[in-house]
């Protein structure tokens, strides 16, 4: 296909892309994404934060949104890339997904390729992309996170949740992937509890799968989290000062002092066609 050839080697990407996931619903992945973004967003940093949940995306809910346009329209061919962009807390650029359209739960391979090229144009002035993706393993976040450059596995305590890490951690490593994965531990009652559960996981990991895999953070249970997402504003915004929100800081921190060093391992649009076409 020489016209895919010549437009992905017409692009020059500079974007980092770090996938944020989980192998379940429910451990706080979207609220990590969102408040992640508005910190490096506040760093200085030139951020996308691109909700590719593409059935029950609920960014724009966490963030307060009035999202008239949003990734159906674009893969419906009806909107460009520029149409749907909304700019968000600290100059933040973010892409809604859509909710209750299940017919966006496994997109085809044509309207992610569709997507990916329009993606495609705004990495040049782009400083990292974030994606939040759907919690599991189908093909569409699977793909995802297998163009990114670092993948953030987000788990709780649970023993479910444990599992669902572990597994999502396994269909990477399987598939070769070969970016940085993290875990994230979120909800956790101590610091202490925390790290035992990165550990398990880890030395499970490295038992079974002869891996390797870092601790980005761990977060600790915060009732004005909850209370910020009844407001409908991110807690680092809501509630500033908060053992979450200095956590968030101190994890956005981590993770942006890494992207100048971090080599990405291609075009994100490059990787994908090489994987999918």
């Amino acid at each position: 296909m020489p016209h895919l050839q010549q437009m992905t080697q017409s692009c020059s990407c500079s974007a980092k892309v770090m996938a944020i996931t989980s192998g379940k619903g429910g451990v706080g992945k979207t609220n990590i994404a969102a408040n992640l973004a508005i910190c490096l967003a506040a760093s200085q940093k030139k951020v996308l934060l691109l909700d590719a949940d593409m059935s029950l995306g609920n960014l724009d809910v966490i963030m307060n949104i009035n999202s008239r346009y949003n990734i159906s329209h674009l893969l419906a061919g009806r909107k460009s890339i520029q149409d749907i962009v909304q700019v968000g807390p600290k100059g933040l650029k973010i892409i809604c997904g859509a909710s209750g359209l299940q017919r966006l739960a496994n997109i085809d391979e044509c309207q992610r390729l569709l997507l990916l090229r329009e993606l495609s144009k705004l990495q040049q002035n782009t400083d990292v992309i974030l994606i939040d993706t759907a919690a599991g393993i189908s093909r569409s976040v699977v793909g995802f996170c297998l163009a990114a450059d670092h993948v953030l596995v987000v788990t709780t305590p649970e023993p479910t949740a444990m599992t669902d890490a572990y597994g999502m951690t396994k269909v990477l490593l399987r598939n070769r992937f070969a970016g940085h994965i993290s875990f994230i531990v979120n909800m956790a009652d101590t610091t202490a509890q925390g790290i035992r559960t990165y550990k398990k996981i880890a030395n499970t990991t490295e038992q079974f799968l002869a891996a390797q895999i870092n601790c980005a953070g761990v977060l600790l249970k915060d009732e004005r989290l909850q209370k910020a997402v009844r407001s409908q504003m991110p807690v680092v915004l809501a509630y500033p000062k908060s053992r979450i929100s200095l956590s968030l800081v101190a994890l956005a921190a981590k993770l942006g002092n890494g992207l100048a060093a971090q080599q990405t391992n291609g075009k994100f649009f490059e990787k994908v066609l090489h994987r999918f076409f």
